[in-house]
């Protein structure tokens, strides 16, 4: 049996703005098709508002607002990823959810430096994977960014 060289990422590959973007399939709790969003006065406009995901209140972020691209339309193949990580848990919109991977951490490379720099604390890196390129999120700023923080307490605050 050969040797395996390098460890394997089982990861979660979704699009957004038709590019592949993958994150860690250990943080995601599920994957969902788009519900009724009860919208949170105040709240940044990346956080859509707040969806009742069976029983549990759970904040909205649509990922193409967060990163500054055009807001679209939400469509059938629309999803909502939820991430659960430090304790929280909360719902990324994204474009669509395509496919399940193990990306070999020997294909990481970091992120090219013409990433814009205020989006690139949320990525980890590129993954080159048998000619398909995709963008591995930082899940830990992405969900430990202080405003998210800050509004995930206060819309918490606001339901209960």
């Amino acid at each position: 049996m050969a040797k395996v060289d390098s460890e394997q990422i089982k990861s979660i590959i979704f699009e957004l703005n038709n590019e592949e973007y993958a994150m860690p399939v250990n943080y995601v709790g599920s994957i969902e098709r788009m519900m009724n969003i009860t919208r949170v006065p105040g709240t940044p406009e990346f956080v859509k508002g707040v969806l009742n995901l069976r029983g549990i209140i759970t904040p909205l972020i649509d990922l193409r607002l967060r990163f500054g691209l055009e807001e679209a339309e939400y469509t059938d193949r629309t999803r909502v990823i939820i991430v659960e990580h430090n304790d929280m848990t909360v719902g990324i919109i994204v474009d669509s959810a395509n496919d399940v991977l193990d990306i070999a951490e020997s294909s990481i490379e970091d992120p090219p430096e013409t990433v814009d720099s205020e989006n690139s604390d949320y990525i980890e890196g590129v993954a080159n994977d048998q000619g398909r390129l995709f963008t591995l999120l930082n899940i830990d700023k992405l969900i430990s960014n202080e405003m998210i923080k800050k509004e995930t307490l206060n819309q918490d605050e606001k339901l209960v």
